[in-house]
């Protein structure tokens, strides 16, 4: 499949999906890895939201999702989104021209600031998740209830666990012991949407 990545969604300009989402001939696929077909689902799950949307899925997803109209401070929300600063700073500065989130001093009294949604931002987020409900009933409808549930069903099982206890997902994203990351603080929470900057190559944007 000429010009499909074998990998996560890469944003590019306005953090939108690159891609050719899924209106790519058929091919046989199966020789492809789990990690590659979850990624092709997820840029044609992109895709299609995408040209709905003013609002890129990694904008809405992980910013806007953290967001409300009381606020949140700036320095809390790589914590929150599971992204990094450099990703946060981009969203919001994509968030701030569409007029969706502004920054303001904190009303705390600290000298960091804090983001919140403007108006048109919440009702472009309440517009969001009725799209993401739609083109979810729209694959139910495309490609089987019994199969969309089943992958639902199946992600789930790897992203969650007993309580107290890590998911299997978060076991396969130990840091290697001798590297860099091993060294960093440690995410609280994964993004809802992998933020792959074209300016590197980690899901966090680094």
């Amino acid at each position: 499949m000429a010009g499909c990545p074998t990998a996560c969604p890469i944003l590019g300009y306005g953090l939108r999906t690159e891609g050719p989402g899924h209106r790519l001939p058929p091919e046989d696929v199966s020789g492809l890895g789990l990690p590659v077909l979850l990624s092709r689902v997820l840029l044609a799950f992109a895709a299609e939201f995408e040209r709905e949307s003013d609002v890129a899925l990694a904008i809405s997803a992980d910013l806007l999702r953290v967001l409300d109209e009381p606020g949140a401070r700036v320095r809390d929300l790589p914590l929150l989104a599971g992204v990094s600063k450099e990703a946060i700073s981009m969203a919001m500065g994509v968030a701030g021209k569409q007029g969706l989130a502004v920054l303001e001093p904190d009303p705390a009294g600290s000298r960091g600031k804090v983001a919140r949604l403007t108006r048109a931002g919440q009702s472009t987020q309440d517009g969001c998740r009725q799209l993401l409900a739609a083109i979810e009933d729209g694959w139910q409808d495309r490609f089987g209830s019994a199969g969309v549930r089943g992958l639902r069903r199946a992600l789930g099982r790897l992203a969650t666990a007993p309580r107290g206890q890590p998911s299997p997902l978060w076991l396969g994203l130990e840091p290697y012991p001798g590297g860099w990351r091993a060294s960093v603080r440690r995410p609280r929470t994964l993004p809802h949407f992998p933020m792959v900057l074209h300016r590197g190559g980690f899901p966090d944007g680094s």
